[in-house]
C-alpha cells in the first residue's frame, strides 16, 4: 500500500499531460463540440481563490464534456492592458510591459500547478502586436461601416486615472469603478463606437438567451433602457417674449401630459444655454449653476433624494398644445445624455419636477387624477385650465383620467393609453412631434488618454483630415521606449506620433489615444478559436465550428460591460460577415464570491488565504475538490479550514478504498459473481452514484456531485465490512474502482490519473477513458423509504414493498412508534400517501 502523496503525483502528471498534447484540440465534423470558456484574467500576479473558484468550476465543465465524448475547447489568455499595470509600473519604476509579463508567467504557472485542462497552444495575451495587431484591423472594419466617430462630448474624466471612462465604468455614487476615485464631467474630443444602431437588436436578442441568468439579462436591459413615446417641439420666443422660428425638442414617454407643463427645462450643458443667457442679467445665475454641475457626476445630479438647483433663463418656449408661455430654466438633475438635454417639467406627474416646482414657487397644475380623487368631479368636463395648483403632498404619476387637457380631457391617460396615442397623433398632424423610441445607452466611449493600451489606427493629416491607417500598415506598434514613471504618455512621443498621411503623403500626427481595454475583450474568444492565424483575426470556418461558446463563467460584474460589448462586436462582426451567429455565449454561469469571516477575501482586508499555501500543503486536487464542495457556484462560499481538512481526510479514504480493491483484485481470492443482498445493495449504490454526479456536473451542482462520490465510497466500504474476503464479487469491485476513479477525475484530476494509470494499471489516460456507463435496471428497489410527517413535519420514516398499496402503506405508516406518539390522543383528520415521495398525516 502506498500513501496518497499529491506532491510526487500532480507536477508529474502535468507534465506528462502538456508532453502528451492532451488538451490539444482540432476542429473534428465527426464529433459534437464543445466550447467551454472562463473569463480571462488580468494578470495581476498570483492567483487568489477567487480564480481558482472560477477557474476549477470550468475545468470540472470542460473534463466532464470531454469524457461524455465531446471534442472540447477549453483555452486561456489575459487581458494585459490597462491602467493596473501602469499604476504597479509607476509604484515600482518599471515598465508595465515588464511587470504584465512577470505577472502573466506567476499565473500561468499557478494555472499548471492547479492542473486546469487547457490547450495551451491557443494562450493569447492581449499586449502582444500578434493580438492587438486584429483589434486594430476590426476597428477599422468598424470604421468603414460608419460604426466609428470622435467628436466632441462632455465626459467623464477620473482625475486619480488620469482619463476618461465609458458611461457603463461609473458606479456608485459617480466613482471611478477602478479607482473608486469622484469623477468629473470634461468637455474633451474622444472616439466612440456606435453600439446605440445595435440598441434595438441588442434588447430584443435577450430574449433568445435561455442560458443566461434572468439576473444579467434584467441588468442589460434596464442599462439599454428602451422607452416608448414622443418627441415635441417647443418654440422658442426672444427676449421680448415674441415667438422665433427656432424650436427646441423634448423627448418624454407622456405627452398625455402636455397641458401639465408648466415651466421647460434645460441641462446645463445644453449648447442652446449659453446663447440665451449671454449679456443678460440671467446669465450670472445660469453660470453658476452649470459651474456646480460641472463638479458632480450624473449619478450625483440624477440622485432623487438631492436638493434640485436650477435658475431662470429669462426667455420662453410656446407649449405647442395650448400656446401657453412657459418660463424657460436650467436644472442640474437634467442630463445632456438623456433624451434631447431639454425637459417638459409637469410637476404634478413627476417628483423630481414637482420638488423642483415647491422650492422655486412654479405653479403646479392638475393635468392626471386618479378616479378617486375629489378634484375630478370639480373639474370634469373643464377643457380650459381653472386650477393652477395643487397643495398635494407628491406627484402624481400614476395611471388616470385626463383633466384641463382641451379636447383630450376625460381621456384615460398613462404610458401606452389612449390619451397618449391621441395626444401624438394630434401634434403628428401638426408636425409639431412624433412617436419615437428612446434609449438610456449611450455610444460607447473607447479612447483612452493612457499608455498602456492599443493605440487607435488613426492618423491626423492638416490636408486630408481623419484618415484610417492602412491595413497593409498594421499593426500600430506600442513604442515600449516611453517612461510612464515620468508623466509620458503617447502624445509626449514624437518618434511615435510623427508620420506621414497614407492619403497625401504630407506630414501628419497618429492618434495618441489608446482603445479602452474592453475592446479587448469584447473578441478575445474568437480569436481563441484561431489564435495563430498571421493573415486574419480568425478563419471563419474555425469559428463556425467551435462557436457560440456553450458555456461562460465569471462574475456577475461584468453582466453590463463586457457581456454588452462582447454582443456588440458580435453582431458586427455578423454583419460584417466574419460569423454567421447572433450571439457569442449560449450559456452563462455567474459565479458567486469567496469569503472568510462573512467578508469578501481582499488584500486591502488582509483576510486573504494564498491558494499556494493550501496547494503546499494538501495538493492542488484538495483545494479543487473543496472549493467546489462548500457551495454551489452561484452561491457565495464562507472558507471553512475544518472542510479543507475533511476533504483531505475523504480523498485520502478514496485512495486507500481503490488501493484496496486493485490489490484483491490482482492477486487476492474471491469469486467470479457473488450475489446477495450486499452486492445487489453495491450495484445500486453504483449506478445510483454513477447516475447523480453525472446529472449534477450538468446542472452545475458540483457539491450534491461530490456528496454522491462520498455515499459511493462509503457503500463500497460496507462491502467490503459485511462480505468476507474470500466471498466478495471482484468483478464488482474492479468496477467500483475504475467507476470511482473515472467520478472523481474532473474534480481530483491528479489523483485520479494516478489511480487509473499506475494503481489500476489501466490503459490511456482516465480523462481520455470515457464517463462510466450505469445499469439502470439496478436503480430499481424491491423497497422504498418514504418520509412521514405529521401535520407537515417530518416525524419519521416508513420502509414499504416498492409495490405496496396505499392502505398497507399507511398502516405501516400510522405504526411507527413516532408517528404514535405525535398522533396519541387526536383525530386523524386525512392521510395522503404521494406515490415514491411522502406520506402526510393531518390530525387535529
Amino acid at each position: 500500500m502506498t500513501k496518497y502523496d499529491p506532491h510526487a503525483i500532480e507536477t508529474k502528471w502535468q507534465q506528462t499531460w502538456e508532453s502528451e498534447g492532451l488538451y490539444s484540440v482540432s476542429e473534428d465534423a465527426s464529433r459534437p463540440k464543445k466550447y467551454v470558456l472562463e473569463m480571462f484574467p488580468y494578470p495581476s500576479g498570483d492567483i487568489h481563490m477567487g480564480h481558482v473558484r472560477n477557474y476549477t468550476i470550468g475545468d470540472v465543465i470542460a473534463r466532464h464534456a470531454t469524457m461524455s465524448g465531446f471534442n472540447v475547447l477549453h483555452p486561456i489568455g489575459w487581458d494585459a492592458f490597462g491602467l493596473p499595470a501602469e499604476n504597479a509600473a509607476i509604484k515600482s519604476n518599471s515598465h508595465p510591459a515588464t511587470w504584465t509579463y512577470a505577472n502573466i508567467e506567476t499565473q500561468a504557472a499557478s494555472f499548471r500547478r492547479m492542473g486546469f485542462s487547457y490547450d495551451w497552444d491557443r494562450a493569447v495575451r492581449t499586449c502582444d502586436p500578434e493580438f492587438y495587431r486584429w483589434g486594430q484591423w476590426i476597428f477599422l472594419k468598424f470604421w468603414e461601416r460608419g460604426l466609428v466617430e470622435r467628436k466632441s462630448s462632455p465626459v467623464n474624466w477620473c482625475p486619480s486615472c488620469k482619463t476618461v471612462l465609458a458611461n457603463e465604468q461609473v458606479i456608485g455614487e459617480g466613482v471611478c469603478w477602478r479607482c473608486k476615485s469622484a469623477v468629473e464631467k470634461r468637455e474633451l474630443e474622444q472616439w466612440f463606437l456606435k453600439i446605440t444602431e445595435y440598441a434595438q437588436e441588442l434588447l430584443d436578442d435577450l430574449d433568445t438567451l435561455k442560458g443566461w441568468p434572468e439576473r444579467v439579462k434584467a441588468m442589460q436591459a434596464n442599462w439599454i433602457g428602451r422607452s416608448e413615446g414622443a418627441e415635441v417641439e417647443f418654440t422658442l420666443c426672444d427676449a421680448a417674449g415674441e415667438p422665433t422660428e427656432q424650436r427646441i425638442t423634448v423627448f418624454t414617454t407622456r405627452p398625455d401630459t402636455l397641458f401639465g407643463c408648466s415651466f421647460f427645462l434645460l441641462a446645463p450643458e445644453h449648447p442652446l444655454l449659453s446663447q440665451l443667457v449671454a449679456g443678460t442679467q440671467f446669465e450670472q445665475d445660469v453660470r453658476g449653476i452649470v459651474e456646480m454641475a460641472a463638479k458632480e457626476t450624473s449619478v450625483e445630479r440624477s440622485s432623487s433624494d438631492r436638493p434640485k438647483r436650477g435658475a431662470f433663463t429669462g426667455r420662453y418656449v410656446l407649449n405647442p398644445v395650448n400656446g401657453e408661455k412657459v418660463p424657460v430654466w436650467v436644472a442640474d438633475y437634467v442630463l445632456m445624455e438623456y433624451g434631447t438635454g431639454a425637459v417638459m417639467a409637469v410637476p404634478s406627474g413627476d417628483q423630481r419636477d414637482f420638488d423642483f416646482a415647491r422650492h422655486y414657487g412654479l405653479a403646479i397644475p392638475p393635468v392626471v387624477l386618479a378616479e378617486d380623487d375629489p378634484l375630478l368631479d370639480a373639474l370634469a368636463g373643464k377643457k380650459a385650465r381653472v386650477l393652477s395648483d395643487v397643495d398635494w403632498p407628491g406627484a402624481f404619476d400614476a395611471e388616470g383620467v385626463l383633466v384641463q387637457s382641451g379636447e383630450f380631457t376625460g381621456m384615460r391617460g398613462g404610458k401606452k393609453s389612449e390619451a397618449m396615442h391621441a395626444v401624438t397623433a394630434w401634434l403628428a398632424e401638426r408636425r409639431l412631434g412624433r412617436e419615437t423610441v428612446n434609449f438610456r445607452l449611450r455610444d460607447w466611449l473607447i479612447s483612452r488618454q493612457r499608455y498602456w493600451g492599443n493605440p487607435i489606427p488613426a492618423i491626423h493629416c492638416p490636408e486630408c483630415g481623419l484618415v484610417p491607417v492602412p491595413e497593409d500598415q498594421l499593426p500600430v506598434v506600442l513604442p515600449l521606449d516611453v517612461d510612464i514613471t515620468k508623466g509620458e504618455t503617447l502624445a509626449d512621443h514624437p518618434e511615435f506620433y510623427e508620420t506621414t498621411c497614407p492619403k497625401c503623403g504630407g506630414a501628419a500626427k497618429r492618434e495618441t489615444d489608446t482603445m479602452d481595454t474592453f475592446t479587448c475583450s469584447s473578441w478575445y474568444f474568437l480569436r481563441y478559436c484561431d489564435a495563430r492565424n498571421d493573415s486574419a483575426p480568425f478563419d471563419p470556418a474555425k469559428v463556425g465550428y467551435w462557436m457560440p461558446a456553450d458555456q461562460y463563467i465569471g462574475g456577475i460584474e461584468h453582466a453590463i460591460l463586457h457581456l454588452l460589448y462582447s454582443r456588440f462586436y458580435t453582431k458586427v462582426l455578423r454583419d460584417a460577415g466574419m460569423c454567421s451567429f447572433d450571439e457569442p455565449f449560449t450559456n452563462l454561469l455567474t459565479q458567486g464570491m469567496v469569503k472568510l469571516d462573512g467578508a469578501t477575501m481582499s488584500k486591502s482586508r488582509g483576510n486573504v488565504v494564498a491558494p499556494e499555501d493550501i496547494i503546499a500543503r494538501y495538493g492542488a486536487d484538495t483545494l479543487r475538490a473543496y472549493i467546489l464542495f462548500m457551495a454551489p457556484p452561484d452561491k457565495d462560499l464562507e472558507w471553512s479550514h475544518e472542510g479543507l481538512e475533511g476533504m483531505w481526510r475523504f480523498l485520502n479514504r478514496a485512495w486507500r478504498l481503490v488501493e484496496e480493491i486493485a490489490d484483491e483484485t490482482v492477486g487476492g481470492s474471491g469469486v467470479a459473481a457473488a450475489g446477495g443482498p450486499a452486492a445487489v445493495a453495491l450495484r445500486r449504490a453504483t449506478a445510483a452514484s454513477v447516475s447523480k454526479c453525472g446529472d449534477d456536473i450538468a446542472r452545475f451542482q458540483f457539491n450534491t456531485a461530490l456528496s454522491a462520490i462520498m455515499e459511493f465510497v462509503n457503500a463500497a466500504y460496507d462491502y467490503r465490512r459485511d462480505v468476507p474476503e474470500g466471498m466478495r464479487d471482484l468483478a464488482l469491485l474492479r468496477g467500483v474502482a475504475t467507476d470511482l476513479t473515472r467520478l472523481l477525475a474532473p474534480f481530483a484530476p491528479h489523483m485520479a490519473e494516478e489511480l487509473w494509470r499506475v494503481v489500476l494499471a489501466e490503459p490511456g489516460s482516465v480523462h481520455r477513458g470515457g464517463w462510466p456507463d450505469f445499469d439502470a435496471a439496478a436503480l430499481e428497489s424491491d423497497e422504498v423509504e418514504l418520509p412521514v410527517q405529521v401535520n407537515g413535519k417530518v416525524r419519521d420514516q416508513v420502509t414499504v414493498a416498492a409495490d405496496a398499496c396505499d392502505e398497507d402503506i399507511v398502516a405501516a405508516a400510522l405504526a411507527l412508534p413516532n408517528v404514535v406518539a405525535h398522533i396519541s390522543g387526536k383525530t386523524v383528520r386525512k392521510v395522503v400517501v404521494v406515490p415514491g415521495k411522502l406520506v402526510s398525516v393531518v390530525v387535529g
